[in-house]
């Protein structure tokens, strides 16, 4: 894992999907990573971490920004130039792929249990999990 901390953006795969998001201007690509996760039986690490950022976009969206991380900048500017409704159906959605992210079949998981940070990690989930 390219990954620096507990949070949401503090990884590679993040940072990566959050420059794919720039380039959208409506929750297409929030959508399709959402129901990419959820067509799995497992879910890859990369997976899990590009839904955690999609969801991230969806609570901010929301009015829900969670702590400040410097590694949202650019995600909280997209959320400020695309101001929309999430559509009740993608809100269910978002839920049922944290639940899933949570689970025994969640790779991410796995390798966060693996570390002392699990807790932490498992906190930033939930949290985003009340603030969808």
């Amino acid at each position: 894992m390219g990954t620096w901390g507990a949070g949401n953006f503090d990884n590679d795969t993040a940072l990566d999907w959050v420059f794919e998001l720039e380039a959208s201007d409506d929750l297409s690509l929030v959508e399709q990573t959402i129901d990419n996760l959820l067509q799995e039986e497992y879910i890859e690490s990369y997976q899990a971490e590009e839904a955690l950022v999609a969801i991230e976009v969806l609570a901010r969206l929301q009015g829900s920004f969670g702590e400040n991380e410097e590694y949202a900048e650019d995600v909280n500017n997209w959320v400020k130039q695309h101001p929309q409704e999430v559509p009740q159906i993608l809100k269910e959605k978002a839920k049922k792929a944290l639940k899933i992210i949570l689970s025994d079949n969640s790779e991410l998981k796995e390798l966060w249990s693996e570390t002392q940070d699990y807790k932490a990690w498992e906190k930033e989930v939930l949290e985003l999990n009340d603030r969808v």
